[in-house]
């Protein structure tokens, strides 16, 4: 299998499938057409010496100052240099290559006017497992992400750092060692081809919106193994009540829960209980996780646009011969999205530790205090949950939006900028606390399960429960912990659980 770049057609699939499996990337025989084409234009508009902004001019607030045609080259090469100006922890691997992929995938669109080979190099990186190493700050997300594209670029011009098969080396080492020619000098407009664009906050939220779409559904397992071990009624999921208010994300989260829970001997056991109403973090589950649902079906559907847009400046329109300046690189789009994305995804935790703590308290429960037999001498699941709580409180600040802050730059030429990349790297560590909030709740609401043996959960949470034994023994005393949350949230972030349980119930949407 391969992903044939054609500038139009990328998914998130294909990002994800490239960043974490290693697939192999070509490019398209019209896509490369059109490279050439552009480029042909980009040549005679600097044989005509005409003005094009980074090309024949400075950049940023120094567009003013002309450069001369013997000056042209070393433009290139001094932008790559001066803006690889990153600081912070490398980005993760799978980033970086779908980064790479992003950007190889615009300039497969026909509009950038680089040479073919210079795309034919990147994807030749990819191919090979050459990994810049990317600092993951920097970034204002407009003009695109200069800082962290910057430093991708060092490597094809064997500068900067990589990682090769494991180790980190310099850019012109592990050029050599992957038996790649780096490129010996960048021609007009190559190097602000190189770094205008918003590929790195593009290539975070596809990753993010991906496993984002996995913990949504495990959200909504792991409140229907706590509405069962809570012995809370399933009324609540009734597909008539919530027709009558259709949100797309709610209706999904209903009919989920409802086949995750069907057969449930547990539910059945009290269906004629006295009980009112159910708490809110049990009552709402379809209206809460749909908000988010709906929240990240928006996200998704703003990077899916991004994933195959062009975003240099200029632009070359090879049909008409002409270059077009313009603000395609400036982030606000992925800024807001990404935002909305944190958002949802914080909510989710939020939820999620309200029932964490109804399981724990057994004045709500009805299951022995913090899920644990000899109470005093063993503190059970009890500190599980302060952990919950730090990471939900993690949250709400991180779910501060990035995309209301815009600092200038550039001497105030690039007066507004959208913050998109600290959104996307927000959202991104919301999602990892998410993960362990929920994970948390699938450890304490299969420990809650253990104590209404030999009743039996639903179909969707006996399989469930089923799986998390064969890796996490039921904890009859205190032992260390966070060795089982570890596991658990592995668990989450890979597909065994996931696919477990559609085995067993059908798909969950």
């Amino acid at each position: 299998m391969s992903i044939i770049l054609d500038g139009n057609s990328l998914s998130i699939a294909d990002v994800v499938t490239v960043a974490r499996r290693g697939t192999q990337v070509s490019l398209a025989p019209e896509a490369a057409k059109k490279v050439v084409e552009a480029r042909a234009v980009v040549e005679r508009l600097v044989e005509e010496k005409q003005v094009i902004y980074g090309v024949t001019t400075g950049v940023g607030e120094l567009s003013n100052i002309t450069i001369s045609p013997r000056e042209m080259e070393l433009l290139q090469k001094n932008i790559i240099m001066s803006h690889a100006v990153g600081v912070g922890r490398p980005l993760p691997e799978d980033t970086v290559r779908a980064v790479m992929l992003l950007r190889a995938n615009t300039w497969a669109k026909g509009y950038s006017g680089i040479r073919l080979d210079v795309v034919q190099k990147l994807v030749e990186m990819l191919n090979k497992r050459v990994h810049p190493v990317v600092p993951e700050k920097g970034s204002v997300g407009a003009s695109g992400d200069l800082a962290p594209l910057a430093h991708i670029a060092l490597v094809m011009i064997g500068e900067g750092e990589a990682i090769f098969r494991g180790q980190r080396l310099s850019g012109k080492e592990a050029m050599e060692r992957a038996g790649i020619e780096p490129i010996s000098s960048l021609r007009a407009k190559e190097g602000i081809s190189f770094v205008n664009g918003a590929q790195v906050m593009t290539a975070i939220g596809a990753l993010t919106l991906w496993d984002a779409r996995r913990l949504t559904k495990t959200a909504d397992l792991a409140a229907a193994m706590s509405l069962e071990a809570l012995k809370a009624t399933d009324t609540i999921f009734d597909e008539a009540l919530h027709r009558l208010r259709p949100h797309p994300g709610q209706l999904i989260s209903a009919e989920n829960i409802r086949n995750l829970t069907r057969q449930s001997e547990i539910i059945a056991s009290h269906k004629t209980c006295s009980k009112v109403q159910d708490p809110y973090s049990l009552r709402c589950v379809p209206q809460v996780h749909g908000a988010s649902r709906n929240a990240i079906a928006y996200a998704r559907e703003v990077i899916e646009i991004e994933l195959n847009s062009a975003t240099d400046n200029p632009l070359i329109f090879s049909d008409s011969n002409e270059v077009r300046a313009g603000g395609n690189f400036h982030g606000q789009p992925i800024a807001l999205a990404m935002d909305f994305l944190g958002i949802a995804l914080a909510e989710l935790a939020n939820i999620s530790e309200r029932r964490i703590a109804r399981l724990l308290d057994p004045h709500l429960s009805g299951l022995p205090g913090f899920l644990t037999e000899h109470g005093g001498l063993n503190s059970g699941l009890m500190l599980a949950q302060y952990t919950a709580a730090s990471l939900v409180s993690e949250n709400r600040v991180l779910a501060h939006p990035a995309s209301v802050d815009s600092i200038p730059t550039s001497a105030n030429q690039e007066d507004h900028v959208s913050m998109g990349t600290i959104a996307a790297r927000k959202a991104r560590e919301i999602l990892e606390n998410t993960q362990t909030v929920i994970a948390i709740e699938l450890l304490c609401a299969a420990q809650g399960l253990d104590y209404l043996r030999p009743l039996k959960p639903g179909i969707g949470s006996r399989r469930a429960y089923e799986v998390i034994r064969e890796i996490i023994p039921r904890l009859d005393a205190d032992r260390i912990l966070y060795p089982d949350i570890n596991k658990m949230v592995e668990l989450i972030r890979g597909a065994r659980l996931i696919n477990s349980i559609e085995q067993a119930v059908g798909e969950l949407h």
